[in-house]
């Protein structure tokens, strides 16, 4: 008899069939398998005590504090720990419970879900002359070999820019922004490169989102995440996909201090309002983007990057697009041109942590490492 511990992102499906485990078995033990660490904020604690024993009961735990059991404190935060069917049965439990318990219920299992889709890339060109990252920017011929070259090595979305969004950037006139993407916008639609990959406008200008929408682009990456009514209106009527990224702030002033009371708590809040005002226009295709360096410490972005997995409860696709940003130079001292091994660090974990579209600067060097990464995720004992 040999033993061996197995990594828990092995796939569990996989697994159950190799070992001949039939499908309702395999349905059953794959709920199973995956262990959470729920934190619950400001639980009341009569609430806590009810949860306590229930997860005691089905063989799951909550930690709370020491003051809880003699309701000393009205409330207390909490970490559930149990694996998905312990979470799914609690949430039964808890659902005729008071005290709060039945709304705790109703969002418990919305954290069960997972991503199943293929990560894809997403290629930036930017056609200014103010993004941070000198190697993104093209014009002329040389923006559409690049687009060319970006698909060719394996990219799904290319997003293209006009105006630079970086911390201190200052917009320009619609009319000015135009004027910038027209001529590239022109020429991927006349190659009809929109047949090979999809293309997203860095945009929250109506008059260029339009622009763009009219001429083979079908996703709207917005960084005020639909702040405009017009935009939504534009994004409704061509049935497009629509990009809700947070940011605090304007970009002049988005890096000055920021601070949250929970920065994950702030996010998800954000993303709740602004995924309501979308579906309020008709909007049904949405993908979030947490922001990371918009309005963020370098805190704030490891935090975000950590429990990333959390946004997942929306039951949206996740993007997410820290390439060669300077938080990295928070971590250790290097430049724009050195922060490709820190991007892959990133993008990487970002995979394994429910992104499903990465933004990513450097195409070819993305696809392959995702491909390694698929590989080794596939691997069976």
């Amino acid at each position: 008899m040999n033993i061996v511990k197995l990594n828990n992102s092995t796939n569990k499906k996989a697994l159950f069939e190799k070992i001949g485990v039939t499908s309702s078995g395999s349905k059953i033990l794959k709920d199973k398998t995956n262990m959470n660490l729920i934190y619950i904020k400001d639980l009341k604690s009569p609430a806590a005590n009810i949860l306590k024993q229930d997860a005691l009961c089905i063989g799951a735990d909550l930690a709370v504090s020491k003051n809880t059991i003699t309701c000393r404190d009205e409330f207390t935060d909490a970490v559930l720990i149990a694996n998905d069917a312990q979470v799914k049965l609690l949430s039964k439990k808890e659902f005729v419970q008071p005290f709060g318990l039945k709304q705790l219920a109703i969002e418990l299992t919305d954290f069960l879900r997972t991503t199943t889709n293929d990560v894809k890339v997403m290629g930036v060109i930017n056609v200014n002359e103010d993004s941070f990252h000198k190697g993104s920017r093209f014009d002329g011929d040389a923006a559409l070999m690049h687009v060319t070259q970006m698909i060719n090595d394996g990219a799904k979305i290319i997003d293209v820019g006009g105006v630079s969004s970086r911390p201190g950037s200052l917009g320009v006139s619609d009319e000015e922004e135009l004027k910038r993407i027209k001529p590239i916008i022109d020429a991927l639609y006349a190659e009809k490169l929109y047949e090979r990959a999809d293309f997203s406008l860095d945009s929250y200008s109506p008059l260029c989102l339009e622009y763009a929408l009219q001429r083979g682009f079908n996703i709207v990456n917005d960084i005020t995440a639909l702040e405009n009514d017009e935009v939504a209106k534009l994004v409704a009527t061509y049935d497009a996909t629509v990009v809700l990224m947070h940011k605090l702030g304007n970009t002049q002033e988005m890096q000055k201090e920021p601070e949250y009371d929970d920065v994950i708590v702030a996010v998800d809040e954000f993303f709740a309002e602004r995924i309501e005002k979308a579906k309020s226009f008709g909007i049904t295709k949405i993908i979030l983007d947490v922001g990371i360096g918009f309005g963020k410490t370098l805190e704030h972005n490891l935090l975000l990057l950590k429990h990333h997995a959390h946004f997942l409860h929306f039951g949206y696709e996740l993007l997410l697009g820290a390439s060669r940003k300077s938080m990295i130079d928070g971590i250790i001292k290097s430049s724009v041109q050195e922060r490709l091994p820190g991007t892959l660090a990133i993008h990487l974990n970002a995979a394994q942590e429910g992104a499903s579209i990465l933004r990513v600067h450097d195409v070819k060097e993305h696809v392959q490492a995702l491909a390694v990464q698929k590989s080794i995720n596939k691997a069976l004992i």
